[in-house]
């Protein structure tokens, strides 16, 4: 499927600052028409200005489950399709496993799964009838690899990537992309005011957890990865006729990637002869 629209129609969640605004910013920038979402009406003015005319404000919170439907819907009406979705709003919760309460737990999922999967869930009818359209899902490299003080973030993304692997088998019959993207530390607040602290915390863990809680805090505001070049990056891969499944964004991303992969093939290798050996036994005459 070629997204072949010269001026698409856009929705971008979370564009209130860091990659979901570098992405609006760039497809409104390419002559696209941008909806983006926030969830406080002081903000919408400021991204309305963005680029006049082609970046609109829209105030929803992606877990009002009805009000996403009826956002989306209306945007269908207004403007008779919507050609990609980047679902890009979430945030990080950061603690050990054992400092985590199941509120807090929910509510990292419900932000970052089935608020994705709602906005997801509406924009499918109206793709799946064109036959044309491209879904975004701003994953992370949390969500292919592990890191202590992560691990309900991490949970929340790899359910990302593996719905996300299926749907893309579902919609490529229906001429529909869909792009998981996993980027690496990028200059965004996300490490800083959009991160959530677990309010439990066990010394137990100060010298795991909390010391690497402690590194991606301390350098939040010093990241690598320049969030507009991230998004040039997006929109060119988006583009491709060959639109990747999955795209690690930044150098310590792809390097997390390939590191895992190693792992994983040399463990499979050592363990491969036992773990081979589950069949029936076979009839002896």
């Amino acid at each position: 499927m070629s997204l072949t629209e010269a001026a698409q129609i856009w929705i971008v969640t979370g564009v209130s600052g860091g990659l979901g605004r570098s992405i609006a910013l760039a497809a409104a920038a390419a002559g696209h028409t941008v909806y983006g979402t926030l969830r406080r009406a002081d903000q919408l003015a400021a991204f309305e200005a963005l680029v006049p005319g082609r970046t609109h404000a829209i105030l929803l919170d992606v877990n009002d489950h009805q009000a996403v439907s009826r956002e989306v819907a209306a945007i269908e009406s207004r403007e008779g399709r919507i050609d990609v979705l980047v679902n890009n709003a979430g945030y990080g919760l950061f603690g050990a496993v054992e400092e985590t309460s199941m509120e807090e737990a929910r509510a990292q999922m419900e932000t970052n799964f089935f608020g994705l999967l709602a906005m997801t869930q509406a924009v499918l009818p109206g793709m799946r009838q064109r036959r044309s359209g491209g879904i975004v899902q701003i994953s992370s490299v949390a969500g292919f690899r592990g890191t202590n003080g992560l691990s309900i973030y991490n949970a929340s993304k790899f359910a990302v990537e593996g719905f996300s692997e299926a749907l893309a088998q579902e919609m490529q019959p229906h001429g529909v992309k869909v792009m998981c993207v996993e980027p690496g530390p990028f200059r965004t607040n996300w490490a800083g005011s959009s991160a959530i602290r677990t309010e439990r915390r066990l010394d137990a863990y100060a010298d795991t957890a909390g010391a690497r809680i402690a590194q991606i805090e301390a350098y939040s505001g010093q990241q690598p990865g320049d969030p507009d070049r991230a998004a040039a990056v997006i929109l060119q891969a988006l583009a491709n006729p060959q639109t990747p499944m999955h795209l690690p964004l930044g150098p310590l991303a792809i390097d997390g990637f390939r590191v895992k992969m190693r792992q994983l093939s040399a463990e499979i290798d050592r363990w491969e002869s036992l773990a081979s050996d589950t069949g029936f036994a076979t009839a002896q005459h």
